[in-house]
């Protein structure tokens, strides 16, 4: 299983919100940076990075930031996954202009399906949609709004438009460290043929392996990381 660390961006500083909350944020690090090259030593194949500024405000933020990461990655050897306030095509050709290996989409997904199709499509391997999960239904906007799609619903569409992976969260547990949705993340790989990553909740090395023997393919962490529950290092280890 694969395990990886999340940067979440907010002011150009690495923060953790509280099931999205906006005014739920703690900072952790000034220089993101610097964590790239921590996470890419100890020897994470991928580093997931969010523009919370962008998610909220529904167009890219923090787009020199980003580059920055991914040069970083680059000279590490690992990649970068990004995502947040992509609500254009445009902003998906500049982040992987900027470096990016992969770009994460989510409202954009639920908005104009055929734009997403189309993207998934020019850039294959490129693209991993964010299936963002409120009782069972599909959160966009920065988590701000519920649309009324079902999760396996977008799920099974993206594997169809040729999408590289799933990214699902379950919003009530992120960064509540109370232990990710493994019932339903895994419900999902059932579902699908392309990669799906666990995102939110996880607390503990007992969490990771939980998600081990479940057989998922990959889980992010984030505030676990952040507040010493354990290192990168133990968390690799593990898995």
């Amino acid at each position: 299983m694969i395990v990886v660390p999340a940067i979440d961006l907010m002011g150009g500083k690495a923060v953790r919100l509280r099931r999205g909350e906006r005014d739920q944020a703690t900072t952790y690090a000034d220089d993101p940076v610097a964590l790239v090259a921590r996470f890419a030593r100890a020897g994470a194949q991928r580093i997931h990075v969010v523009d919370l500024d962008g998610a909220f405000e529904g167009r890219p933020a923090q787009r020199d930031t980003i580059a920055a990461l991914a040069a970083e990655a680059r000279r590490q050897g690992t990649v970068v996954q990004t995502g947040g306030g992509i609500r254009e095509a445009a902003t998906v050709e500049s982040l992987l202009d900027a470096g990016v290996d992969q770009v994460v989409i989510g409202t954009l997904a639920i908005r104009e399906p055929a734009l997403v199709e189309g993207l998934c499509r020019a850039h294959a391997g490129k693209i991993v949609i964010a299936v963002d999960a409120r009782d069972g239904k599909v959160a966009v906007s920065g988590w701000q709004e519920d649309s009324r799609i079902p999760v396996e619903q977008l799920a099974l569409q993206a594997q169809g438009w040729g999408a590289a992976a799933l990214l699902h969260t379950d919003v009530h547990r992120d960064g509540m460290q109370t232990g990710p949705a493994v019932a339903a993340t895994r419900a999902l790989q059932d579902a699908l043929e392309i990669p799906v990553y666990a995102s939110g909740g996880v607390g503990s090395l007992e969490h990771l392996e939980a998600c081990k023997q479940a057989g998922l393919h990959g889980v992010i962490v984030g505030r676990a990381l952040y507040e010493g529950a354990f290192t990168i290092e133990e968390a690799l280890a593990r898995c």
